[in-house]
């Protein structure tokens, strides 16, 4: 399902995404802000280097499967569909006061995304870095005072500042505008769902496979040409409110 191509890799230094959330912010209190939320320009231009070439935006893919689940949160405010082959985990003991917190896991137990609500989070831009965006999807859906998050997989390279790092590149859902030019501040995947702030997302790491696949190296122009991207895509952009 993967394709070789040159090496990447992500790691969680210096971006926040709902995987690594617990060394962004803390839940042992109320939300006290917001994401930002204004709307979003056209997507951009971007970084051209090695590993953060973007695609052309993508078009609406169509969501949702006839043999596909259905899960619904267990306070009853989201849902969304997931391949019958994957399972969701709930992790309610590690949940913010007042929200919910599920993992997503393939069928050969990778985990590919969380969700996490009511969540406490804050932004910080202390660098701006070449911008990549791989795809985008708005989500009517989920708007909130007008506003419309969006799906986006997207990448920064801070190889000019320090060379040895890897690239953070990470998909889920997002209510921050996409940046106007070819930086942006680090990745910030967090949307405006009351009473605070809510993630859907998960991190790409062409590294790491499937147990019994090899360990080639992909692309994030290559992955978004796999099955397991277009589930987890279907799956992320499905979220909306519960019936």
């Amino acid at each position: 399902m993967r394709r070789s191509g040159p090496s990447v890799r992500v790691v969680s230094v210096g971006f926040c995404v709902a995987v690594l959330l617990a060394s962004c912010s803390s839940p042992s209190g109320p939300p006290t802000g917001s994401a930002t939320a204004t709307p979003s320009p056209a997507a951009s231009s971007a970084s051209s280097k090695p590993g953060l070439k973007p695609l052309a935006q993508a078009s609406p893919r169509p969501t949702g499967q006839a043999d596909w689940k259905t899960y619904t949160t267990p306070d009853g405010t989201l849902m969304f569909d997931y391949p019958p082959d994957w399972t969701v985990k709930d992790r309610a003991r590690e949940a913010a006061p007042g929200g919910v917190f599920i993992e997503v896991l393939t069928g050969a137990r990778k985990s590919i995304a969380t969700l996490r609500t009511n969540i406490v989070t804050k932004a910080s831009c202390t660098q701006k870095l070449p911008y990549a965006l791989m795809d985008s999807q708005e989500l009517p859906a989920l708007a909130q005072n007008g506003v419309k998050p969006r799906f986006v997989f997207e990448g920064r390279d801070d190889h000019e500042s320090y060379p040895s790092r890897p690239a953070p590149l990470s998909y889920g859902i997002t209510s921050a505008p996409l940046p106007a030019g070819p930086s942006a501040c680090p990745i910030f995947q967090f949307f405006n769902w009351p009473p605070g702030v809510a993630a859907f997302s998960g991190v790409y790491d062409p590294l790491v496979t499937t147990p019994g696949d090899t360990p080639d190296v992909d692309t994030p122009e290559s992955y978004t040409g796999t099955e397991e991207y277009d589930s987890l895509r279907q799956m992320i952009t499905s979220l909306r409110p519960a019936d």
